[in-house]
């Protein structure tokens, strides 16, 4: 079960920043339309991808965003030949000790 939401997420960040990174090469670096169309197409995937983890909105959500931070990092180090510095790499670190605290720590109850 962490195995599938764990490469969800990873599928999702990639759907995020790819086609986000397609619209920005677009607006920002004057390619053809084609690739804010096809940015499109793959953030409205990016959208659908959430709903198949096994949590609710919130949760996965919250969860993502340190999951977002550190390919994030990632994208710009191998796209963008920016080399993620130490505190990046903590900072990432820590989001991503947040993503396993928010979605596999083991519950009991609900606190109020």
């Amino acid at each position: 079960m962490v195995f599938q939401s764990l490469l969800l997420f990873l599928v999702a960040g990639v759907c995020e920043i790819g086609g986000g990174y397609l619209i920005w090469l677009c607006l920002r670096e004057g390619r053809g339309i084609e690739y804010a169309v096809l940015g499109a197409i793959i953030l409205v995937l990016y959208g659908i991808i959430p709903t198949l983890q096994a949590s609710n909105f919130g949760r996965i959500y919250a969860a993502y965003g340190g999951i977002f931070i550190a390919l994030a990092l990632l994208w710009g180090w191998q796209i963008d030949h920016v080399v993620p510095d130490r505190f990046d790499i903590i900072g990432a670190a820590v989001a991503l000790i947040g993503v396993f605290i928010i979605m596999y720590w083991p519950r009991t109850a609900a606190i109020v």
